[in-house]
């Protein structure tokens, strides 16, 4: 062999020495998450003032853990559902109220935890607060969970109403007795909203916002709200009083998995 022909052996060897030792010694690079498209913002930006109280960052809800994709106590929401809902603030806050919302845009890996969530049907840590008089087993024939939310598309909001001044709420804690959500105000988990005839993601035909066993002082906090909203282009989901989506939608037809984080929005500029 010619020495030419030695050194472009050897040459050849040290380079593939030298790609074998980067392929093992380089990181595997983390995944991107998505980010949030521009006509969403963090409502906070918009409208100050709405409380909040976004359940599925913590354990108090109907699964019982902090939910998949929720980093932050973040109500995230495409533009234009977000001023629509500070207009509907100023109108209540006129009249001695506040919105207070729970959940806002939610992200399809959530979703995906809320099915698998209710495929384990020995899993009813959180039966008694929230689905005491609905088995497990009939939650998706029932209509209370799916394989979509229209939450995922970001012009969808979770909220209610609290009389100012805003009486403080006490934590929730984890292994705590439960309160059936479908009992009298007294004797459900203490929050500080109006009364309206169950708790927040009460899985229970007494959720319907115009469930005719809903009377007096209940019936009228849900009118107003209802009313507030609707003013404002949002329509009510008729099995949730606290479910409202506004129309048109920016997004119909997309559901998106970004987390509900600041980062998601890094870079829109408010």
């Amino acid at each position: 062999m010619t020495r030419l022909g030695t050194a472009f052996r050897r040459a050849a060897a040290v380079a593939v020495c030298l790609i074998a030792a980067a392929s093992v010694q380089a990181p595997a690079q983390a995944k991107a998450e998505p980010k949030a498209p521009r006509e969403f913002t963090d409502l906070r930006s918009v409208a100050p003032t709405v409380l909040h109280d976004i359940r599925y960052t913590g354990p108090h809800n109907f699964v019982g853990v902090p939910v998949d994709g929720y980093r932050r106590p973040l109500c995230i929401l495409t533009r234009p559902a977000a001023q629509a809902l500070a207009r509907a603030q100023r109108t209540l806050l006129r009249q001695g109220y506040s919105l207070k919302v729970y959940d806002c845009y939610r992200p399809q890996r959530a979703v995906d935890h809320f099915v698998e969530w209710a495929e384990d049907l020995a899993d009813e840590r959180m039966k008694a607060e929230f689905y005491p008089r609905v088995e497990k087993s009939r939650l998706f024939a029932d209509g209370y969970i799916a394989e979509k939310s229209g939450h995922s598309r970001g012009s969808t909001v979770d909220l209610t109403l609290v009389r100012l001044p805003a009486a403080p709420t006490r934590p929730y804690v984890p292994g705590e007795p439960l309160a059936a959500c479908h009992a009298p105000q007294a004797d459900r988990f203490p929050d500080n909203s109006v009364d309206m005839g169950t708790g927040y993601d009460c899985f229970d035909t007494l959720s319907h916002t115009d469930d005719p066993r809903i009377t007096g002082v209940q019936r009228a906090n849900r009118q107003l709200l209802k009313g507030v909203l609707a003013a404002e282009g949002f329509v009510n989901l008729p099995e949730e009083w606290w479910h409202f989506t506004y129309r048109p939608e920016v997004f119909p037809q997309t559901f998106f998995d970004f987390p509900v984080a600041e980062r998601s929005l890094r870079g829109h500029g408010g």
